[in-house]
């Protein structure tokens, strides 16, 4: 029997010891190769975002496919992305990058040091097996989901580490944050969350993952932190929507 939140321990482990691997590989990696690495991480990040919008986002129906919570999906963004970029997550992620920077790395001018973190806390964390992972773990002690996670989530870090520095370290942070609130939470909207509300979670935060792979190879680019909000917009429309019972 395993103790809530096992899952995202290891899941910190995974990262750091990925992490780890990845600063001691970026010693021997030169710039021409970092440039073609951030390159795979584009294509990689929107592929992960992309097979889980499609797993998510349809459904078969008379034996042909169809999409489904697109008008949802649209909503949440839009509400979503309004109270993010009210409240301005995305700023107040970079300035706490840049503030970790200065206390932490050595190398002040690293300027990939808060990209590197933000990028990797938003890919580690609103993705579907983030979500779901952390409320198995939370509402059945079922960690077996964060398990896999992990060893994926250890190979990107690997990668984003070489790729972006020591920036990548301090996802560990945000991994212990989200995820651990969802775990430490799950018993209490575990009701709410039906097979509908998870997938569109899921396909909201799958989305967000296309946008952090599209934000390495395009300006302007998409502030992703801002929408995070987008994510849970679904459990609160289920949530209000069982309580006034319409």
């Amino acid at each position: 029997m395993y103790f809530t939140g096992i899952g995202t321990v290891v899941n910190v482990v995974a990262v750091f010891f990925g992490c780890v691997v990845g600063l001691l590989a970026k010693k021997f990696i030169s710039e021409k190769i970092k440039d073609g690495l951030i390159s795979g991480l584009a294509l990689a990040t929107f592929a992960i975002g992309l097979i889980g919008v499609v797993s998510n986002g349809t459904a078969i129906a008379e034996s042909s496919l169809s999409s489904q919570y697109t008008l949802l999906m649209i909503i949440s963004v839009v509400i979503g992305t309004a109270i993010g970029t009210w409240i301005d997550i995305e700023k107040r992620l970079d300035n706490f990058g840049m503030f970790c920077q200065k206390k932490f790395s050595s190398d002040k001018g690293d300027s990939r040091f808060a990209e590197g973190f933000v990028s990797a806390s938003l890919l580690f964390c609103v993705g579907s097996m983030a979500i779901m992972g952390a409320l198995n773990d939370g509402i059945s002690h079922d960690p077996n989901i964060l398990f896999a996670k992990s060893m994926l989530d250890c190979v990107m870090a690997m990668v984003y580490a070489s790729t972006f520095g020591i920036g990548t370290m301090l996802s560990i942070a945000t991994i212990i944050i989200y995820q651990g609130s969802i775990t430490l939470c799950a018993s209490l909207i575990a009701p709410f969350l039906t097979d509908a509300v998870i997938a569109q979670m899921s396909l909201i935060g799958n989305l967000l993952i296309m946008g952090i792979g599209l934000n390495f190879v395009y300006k302007p680019k998409f502030k992703v932190g801002n929408m995070l909000p987008a994510v849970f917009v679904p459990l609160v429309y289920y949530i209000i929507r069982s309580i006034l019972n319409f």
